[in-house]
């Protein structure tokens, strides 16, 4: 399907703001890729402000930033901008919590 590189952020505390890690890599697969639509869909119906999505981190192919991974849990968030579906990552580092996220790619830009 799509294999992307996107920035990635690292927020440690609530308080601090966001610091860039570089980038990270990742395959987004068939099955995800429906269930990322599936996800935009629901939204546009529910009116829902966004739509967590589980990922398989064992086809997903996900490279960190170096010292960034890995991470102990990691989902899609999906959500609507002018009615149309974005997503992001978001996981946790393992090492100490903090969160990790990507900026945000457009559903209907996947292949």
């Amino acid at each position: 399907m799509s294999a992307l590189t996107l920035e990635g952020w690292c927020k440690t505390s609530d308080a601090q703001k966001s610091t860039p890690v570089g980038e990270i890599h990742l395959y987004v697969d068939g099955p995800l890729h429906l269930r990322l639509e599936a996800a935009e869909e629901r939204l546009q119906k529910t009116h829902e402000p966004e739509a967590m999505v589980d990922v398989d981190m064992d086809t997903m192919d996900l490279i960190m930033p170096e010292g960034y991974g890995p991470l102990s849990d990691c989902q899609m968030r999906v959500y609507l901008h002018y009615e149309r579906g974005q997503f992001h990552l978001v996981g946790h580092r393992a090492s100490d919590g903090s969160l990790i996220y990507s900026n945000a790619v457009l559903i209907d830009q996947l292949l």
